[in-house]
């Protein structure tokens, strides 16, 4: 039996997560320096200090069109060492994911990339016929100037990330953009850093309501605190920047939240003191 894909209405914007690639990563890694008595009472932790981390694909289908917020992990590029390094169970097959969502990845106008980490930007390129190709052929993929200058010239900290063979094959569907671009009225690309040099989030704005997903600089609920970054930040400065930043924007926005990563929330929204949820999608 299939699995019913979690989905939110959001006025005119319908927005449905794709299931992807589940990963255990050490939880120390993801809160950094906040001790683990701590974080561990907002975010479930098992025997081995592993935290449960989600990479599923948000699709947004808008005015006739299909959008989509990075592109998850392909497991078919991952060595057996790195599939039991980031601790996955079930090797969920992108083809498969969107074959569950009744949908083809020749229908995919836009990709939105958030940043270009392995995690969210292997699913980019598919091993065929003996080379590396664009897995979405149709679509004209958003990215950030700083952070397309990071992948392509990598220093020693993110040349294990940035691989050529997810970003080589895609370079002639690549839109540039700098601090900020409306990729069509109700979606905009914010550049933060903090997370990477050139992570960027998206805002969805309808009929005066707003959607804010963070990406990386919030990569779950548990980090609400702007001074909860990972040890995985590039320049946790910037994140925790960011984090103040668009943080008293939700809240003046009375914004809601959607995460790629957070294996208990899709969307989630809070009161405007911060400490009470108000609204919640929970991930089935």
């Amino acid at each position: 039996m299939s699995k019913i894909l979690d989905s939110l209405k959001f006025h005119e914007m319908t927005i449905t997560w794709l299931e992807g690639v589940m990963t255990q990563l050490d939880g120390g890694t993801m809160f950094g320096p906040v001790p683990k008595a701590v974080w561990s009472r907002k975010y479930s932790v098992n025997e081995q200090n592993q935290i449960k981390l989600a990479t599923d694909m948000i699709w947004i289908q808008y005015q006739q069109k299909n959008y989509l917020i990075d592109t998850g992990i392909n497991v078919d590029k991952l060595t057996e060492k790195e599939i039991k390094h980031s601790g996955i169970e079930e090797r969920v097959k992108i083809e498969a994911s969107f074959e569950q969502a009744g949908l083809k990845r020749e229908e995919i106008d836009v990709v939105l990339m958030t940043h270009m980490h392995a995690d969210h930007a292997s699913g980019l390129t598919q091993f065929v016929k003996g080379t590396y190709q664009t897995t979405f052929p149709n679509a004209v993929i958003y990215i950030n100037t700083v952070e397309w200058d990071e992948v392509r010239y990598p220093n020693l900290r993110t040349q294990s990330t940035y691989r050529q063979e997810n970003w080589e094959p895609i370079q002639n569907q690549v839109i540039l953009f700098d601090k900020h671009v409306e990729v069509v009225p109700g979606i905009e690309l914010f550049h933060t850093g903090g997370h990477s040099k050139g992570h960027s989030i998206v805002k969805l704005t309808q009929k005066g309501e707003t959607l804010l997903h963070m990406a990386d600089i919030m990569p779950t609920h548990a980090h609400q605190n702007p001074l909860w970054v990972t040890g995985l930040d590039d320049y946790p400065m910037d994140s925790i920047a960011a984090k103040l930043k668009w943080g008293e924007i939700a809240r003046q926005e009375n914004a809601k939240l959607i995460f790629y990563h957070d294996a208990q929330y899709r969307m989630i929204q809070w009161s405007e003191d911060g400490n009470e949820v108000i609204d919640a999608l929970k991930r089935s």
